[in-house]
């Protein structure tokens, strides 16, 4: 289609999140970035709720992040779950009371006195785009001390992008829409 000379097209909003396509989402071990017999796997679990702190139970979470020791994977293939290879990229459904779970392993930070984190992607019936937003290791303090993003928040919007160690090496981080406490989510100006 030819375009009239002088005429800016502006781009349309993005769509929600459906209607899904069952061949394509999801797919086998979707939430496995790593097995979980390896001895360095983590689980990453929580709940997403809405600004009235309702569940939300249909919500689609994507996370990316770079392997322990701070490297970026690369290859090609991330949706073939083989057991042993670390993806990088995991993407899973809620379920019907807004908690998700990915197996994992702990980021390591991509350059020296970095701190390491999850980016982590929200897609949620009633979002015209979707949601970005970062997971921190909480152990590091000094590194989140010196964390450009985390140094331009308040105290209680840091808090909401820092996960928390449980007790069993887990980490559990929370996702709040809107409201009092709400995750910190960010924009990126070529994806508005």
């Amino acid at each position: 289609m030819a375009q009239a000379p002088g005429l800016k097209l502006v781009p349309t909003p993005g769509q929600t999140i459906g209607p899904f396509y069952g061949y394509a989402l999801p797919f086998e071990k979707d939430n496995e970035l790593a097995s979980q017999a390896n001895p360095n796997s983590v689980r990453l679990h929580g709940v997403i709720t809405d600004g009235n702190g309702e569940v939300i139970p249909d919500a689609l979470l994507e996370i990316w992040q770079a392997d322990e020791h701070g490297k970026v994977v690369s290859r090609d293939g991330s949706l073939v779950r083989d057991g042993y290879t670390f993806t990088g990229w995991g993407r899973v459904a809620v379920d019907n009371v807004g908690h998700y779970t990915f197996t994992t392993v702990n980021p390591g930070p991509t350059e020296e006195g970095k701190a390491p984190f999850i980016m982590l992607t929200v897609f949620a019936r009633g979002l015209l785009n979707r949601l970005f937003t970062r997971i921190y290791l909480p152990e590091d303090t000094e590194a989140l001390a010196n964390d450009p993003l985390l140094a331009s928040l308040s105290e209680a919007e840091r808090s909401t992008l820092i996960a928390t160690r449980e007790q069993d090496g887990s980490l559990r981080f929370d996702i709040r829409l809107q409201g009092e406490n709400e995750t910190v989510f960010l924009s990126y100006p070529r994806e508005s």
